[in-house]
């Protein structure tokens, strides 16, 4: 379905999120929302992970598949998962299949298990103070100094993939900071 093809519900919106019915649901629904708990944290920072050098929208179809494969994304149980689990997921067409991606969301799962802090608390603590949005997606920044801290201590900390482009996409998606327009609707 392209943007021709939705219809015109007369509201503006982010220009990301008009190619498709999927964006658009994503857009009017989750991204930018404030989003806590371990595990439902830890399942955005996998799908940052796996999104990484794709397109978002692949992730979005895949979700379901997703969510099945790693057993909900509950940190206990992805940190329970063995060489046989790695290689079932190689396996399974319905996600993205990168070992390294694969391992890097078990190793994720194990590391957060271990913290000494909750996931959400760590992962909020980075979040920027609110700011005004930005005029036009070209004013929306890749990486900001709270993204690079946040992967820098999420590197130091075990986490893998977690660069600074990664954490930012989780803040955005995770309501940490307003990236939505200025005339978008959505409201935080």
């Amino acid at each position: 379905m392209t943007a021709i093809d939705l219809p015109d519900d007369g509201r503006v919106r982010c220009g990301w999120s008009v190619s498709s019915q999927l964006y658009r649901d994503y857009h009017d629904r989750e991204w930018g929302r404030p989003v806590h708990g371990d595990d439902a944290l830890f399942e955005r920072m996998c799908l940052e992970a796996f999104q990484s050098g794709l397109s978002w929208i692949t992730i979005l179809r895949k979700r379901p598949a997703f969510r099945e494969a790693f057993e909900g994304f509950v940190i206990e149980r992805v940190a329970e998962f063995g060489d046989g689990r790695v290689e079932r997921l190689l396996d399974n067409q319905g996600i993205v299949r990168n070992r390294a991606k694969i391992e890097a969301c078990i190793t994720n799962a194990r590391v957060a298990r271990e913290l000494d802090i909750g996931l959400d608390e760590l992962l909020w603590s980075f979040a920027p103070p609110p700011r005004r949005r930005p005029a036009t997606l070209a004013d929306v920044p890749a990486i900001t100094p709270e993204s690079t801290a946040l992967a820098k201590e999420l590197k130091r900390r075990g986490f893998r993939f977690v660069g600074p482009t990664t954490a930012y996409a989780l803040m955005q998606a995770t309501g940490m900071v307003d990236d939505h327009v200025t005339d978008c609707w959505v409201l935080p």
